[in-house]
């Protein structure tokens, strides 16, 4: 997947989405989330075609997610293990399994989160780490950090403009 030019390569969502986006890495995120590390329990769990499973690991690999491991020598057969930057995407992964289930799931839910421990079901939810208070829509707001370039920065005070401007008046 490819910014287009002035697509804000600055911004964090733009970036994730750069690298893994595709929505067979994501796929290939949760199953390994899931435990399986080697291309042909990816290639089983997905369905997917072996040069796209190859051309996807190859680029999770590349940006830090996967470890590439050689297993066995004869044939030579490495495993994908994730690194700590990819261990770190789980958050995503969890948010994203609990969305589906609330919203897409109009028969049920056919895959759950559960606590490793007592087996209960978790229902994710973000918070902040310094006051462990939810983070959503409503209590978050985007503010320019402090490497944003002028077009960030430009483009976060028109968002906070909207807001005022769309902010009922007491």
């Amino acid at each position: 997947m490819q910014l287009k030019p002035g697509a804000l390569p600055e911004c964090p969502c733009a970036a994730t989405v750069e690298t893994v986006g595709e929505w067979w890495s994501i796929l290939i995120l949760r199953d390994a989330m899931l435990g399986f590390t080697r291309f042909d329990q990816f290639q089983r769990s997905l369905g997917i075609a072996p040069n796209m499973l190859a051309r996807r690991l190859k680029h999770l690999s590349a940006t830090g997610i996967f470890e590439r491991r050689l297993y066995s020598t004869r044939p030579a057969r490495y495993e994908y293990l994730l690194t700590e930057k990819g261990r770190d995407f789980f958050p995503v992964i969890a948010a994203m399994v609990a969305w589906g289930n609330r919203y897409l799931a109009a028969d049920g839910p056919a895959l759950l989160l559960a606590d490793r421990a007592s087996g209960r079901a978790l229902d994710p939810l973000l918070v902040d780490s310094a006051s462990l208070q939810p983070i959503d829509a409503d209590t978050a707001m985007a503010v320019a950090g402090p490497r944003a370039s002028s077009q960030m920065r430009q483009r976060l005070a028109t968002v906070a403009a909207l807001r005022s401007k769309s902010s009922p008046v007491e």
